[in-house]
């Protein structure tokens, strides 16, 4: 009894409309497109650390959970800054340091390198401007 002359969208009478089902797969696929948007925005700090190697990154995933899971932008926004600032690398230089003074208090006194086994110097004469010094004392 419905004319044949009905435009496309409308529903036939078997109850399924197509339309429907496409616009059903739309929102399904635009949903699932936003999270993926938000899930990159998200770890945006992350892998900027992660990229350029810093010694900041455990510090700056750390704060994108945190702000993930209490959604305070504020942490998010510390990440990003740390993310994008290099703090020297103090580590290393100390670390050669005290490699270098722990070889040092190692070595036993008679083993001295080359350079320090010549003779020492002879001992000073002490002369007339050094019996001057101690006379200020």
């Amino acid at each position: 009894m419905a004319p044949h002359h009905l435009p496309f969208y409308l529903a036939p009478g078997s109850g399924v409309d197509p339309l429907m089902v496409v616009m059903g797969l739309f929102l399904i696929g635009t949903v699932l497109w936003v999270g993926t948007l938000y899930w990159r925005l998200h770890s945006l700090p992350e892998r900027m650390a992660h990229k350029s190697q810093k010694l900041q990154f455990e510090f700056v995933a750390v704060l994108g959970l945190i702000s993930l899971f209490t959604h305070m932008h504020a942490f998010w926004i510390a990440g990003l800054f740390l993310a994008m600032i290099d703090i020297p690398d103090f580590g290393t230089p100390m670390r050669s340091i005290a490699d270098s003074v722990e070889r040092i208090a190692d070595a036993a006194p008679g083993e001295m390198s080359e350079t320090t086994r010549a003779d020492p110097p002879p001992p000073r004469q002490p002369g007339p401007a050094q019996e001057r010094e101690h006379g200020h004392v």
